[in-house]
C-alpha cells in the first residue's frame, strides 16, 4: 500500500476544489484546461454569487474532512483560495 504524503494531498485538494468550481459554476472546464495557463483565465468564466457561496461550502468541508483543517481555518483557505483562483461574479454589484 503506497502512502499519500500531506504535500500530495494538498496538490489533489487544489484539484478537486478547482474542478468543483466549474462543476458548480455550470462550465465543462477542468484543472487540466487551465493548469498550464499563464492569463487571466479566471476572468473568462463567471459564476453567481450564490454559486460561489456553494463552492465555498463544499470547498470547506472538503478541507475538514480530506486535510483534517478546523472549521475556523478551512473557512480562511477558502477565502484565499477564491481570491486566488475564484471565478468572476456575474452578478456582484459594487
Amino acid at each position: 500500500m503506497v502512502r499519500v504524503t500531506r504535500e500530495q494531498k494538498q496538490q489533489q485538494a487544489v484539484i478537486d476544489i478547482i474542478n468543483q468550481m466549474f462543476i458548480i459554476a455550470g462550465h465543462e472546464v477542468t484543472y487540466d484546461d487551465i493548469k498550464d495557463r499563464k492569463d487571466d483565465w479566471y476572468a473568462q468564466w463567471t459564476m453567481t454569487t450564490a454559486q460561489s457561496e456553494e463552492w465555498r461550502a463544499w470547498g470547506e468541508a472538503y478541507l475538514r474532512t480530506n486535510l483534517k483543517m478546523s472549521k475556523r481555518l478551512a473557512e480562511k483557505e477558502m477565502t484565499w483560495f477564491n481570491l486566488q483562483w475564484g471565478l468572476k461574479y456575474s452578478d456582484y454589484n459594487i
